[in-house]
């Protein structure tokens, strides 16, 4: 008995010292990072948008290891509700109920191996759209499924 206990404890030893948590792969712990702060980045915070006008919504995202897919949100605030990662504020229109807004949601993918990208996605206000206040949310997700983003205010005018 003595015999298999010290052979089930050295069996015990070999199997927990095989067992290693990082495996020699390199883990990705780090999430994207995405800024609109810079001189073409757009829009920002409090910016005013013309009915029938196109601008280019422009962003730059980046990773440490390597880039999957993006996307772009554009969405009334008439219900004046807020995000968590959301950049200032803007001074808000009373609340109402939208008619015609413009909603705008899709999402792009990133070739592969990129650590760095532009966003740079031309985008029609539509001459119909209810004017007010609008939200402007990007989003980047990176190869191994972390995602970061960045909301704005902005206003969308006559």
């Amino acid at each position: 008995m003595k015999f298999k206990a010290k052979y089930f404890y050295f069996l015990f030893i070999v199997l927990l010292a095989s067992c290693s948590s990082d495996d020699g792969i390199d883990k990705d712990e780090e999430k994207p990072t995405i800024s609109i702060n810079y001189n073409e980045g757009f829009p920002h915070g409090c910016e005013e948008l013309v009915r029938g006008e196109t601008y280019e919504f422009r962003a730059m995202v980046t990773d440490n290891q390597a880039l999957a897919s993006y996307g772009i949100d554009i969405h009334h605030n008439f219900d004046h509700h807020t995000h968590d990662d959301q950049v200032g504020e803007c001074d808000l229109e009373p609340k109402r109920d939208a008619v015609n807004p413009l909603i705008f949601m899709e999402n792009y993918a990133i070739e592969d191996g990129l650590t760095s990208y532009e966003i740079n996605i031309r985008i029609v206000i539509p001459i119909d759209a209810d004017t007010g206040d609008y939200h402007c949310s990007y989003s980047i997700t990176d190869a191994t499924g972390w995602q970061s983003r960045t909301s704005v205010d902005i206003k969308i005018v006559e």
